[in-house]
């Protein structure tokens, strides 16, 4: 059985009643949700409350969750609405950016040729790489911006991005393209490379 058959029998069964079924799904996603809301608020407590206040949310909008998307991409949006109401209310503007760290920056295609260098020089190649990648993503459209981060760091489907964005999978596809090509052209001259290669 698959993860989204499991929570889908999770949800089911919270949706009975059951507060065991749905304890057991924000054990699951606590961790992730978390992170994704650390994008958004910097306090650690502040995070913690978001995150809590999120849930309930998701619990009294059980009912109506039908299926049609899996129970993370519609969790997901829950908790960025949340964060977002939050920063309102607070007097404060959701981030523009996304801060990623060097193992993020790593992550995209062809990253891995950093991982075997621990030359100081190799460090500091990769420090630049993470910072360039991390400016490249603080200027990129919205769209594009959370379209990446969806696929990149949370690992979602392009079938859950086009969920959450609400919007066709061929434009998802497109924008987490011209992401991609977008920060590629920025890391190109750090790597020496020229464009007919992807780095």
């Amino acid at each position: 059985m698959g993860d989204r058959e499991v929570d889908q029998q999770l949800v089911e069964r919270a949706q009975r009643g059951d507060k065991k079924a749905f304890e057991l799904l924000v054990a699951k996603y606590q961790r992730k949700i978390n992170r994704l809301l650390s994008r958004f608020i910097r306090d650690s407590a502040e995070i913690d409350d978001v995150a809590q206040e999120a849930f309930i949310k998701a619990y009294r909008a059980l009912p109506s969750f039908r299926g049609e998307s899996a129970f993370y991409t519609w969790l997901y949006r829950i908790a960025v609405n949340t964060a977002k109401n939050y920063l309102v209310a607070a007097g404060r503007r959701a981030p523009t950016s996304t801060q990623f760290d060097t193992e993020e920056a790593e992550s995209f295609d062809d990253g891995h040729q950093l991982r075997h260098m621990n030359t100081p020089e190799a460090e500091l190649m990769s420090k630049q790489i993470a910072a360039t990648v991390n400016q490249t993503m603080q200027e990129l459209p919205e769209e594009l911006r959370t379209a990446i981060m969806l696929r990149e760091i949370e690992g979602l489907s392009y079938e859950d991005i086009a969920e959450a964005m609400n919007c066709p999978i061929g434009t998802v596809r497109s924008r987490i393209f011209r992401a991609r090509e977008t920060i590629a052209d920025r890391i190109r001259p750090l790597l020496g490379t020229g464009k007919d290669k992807r780095w």
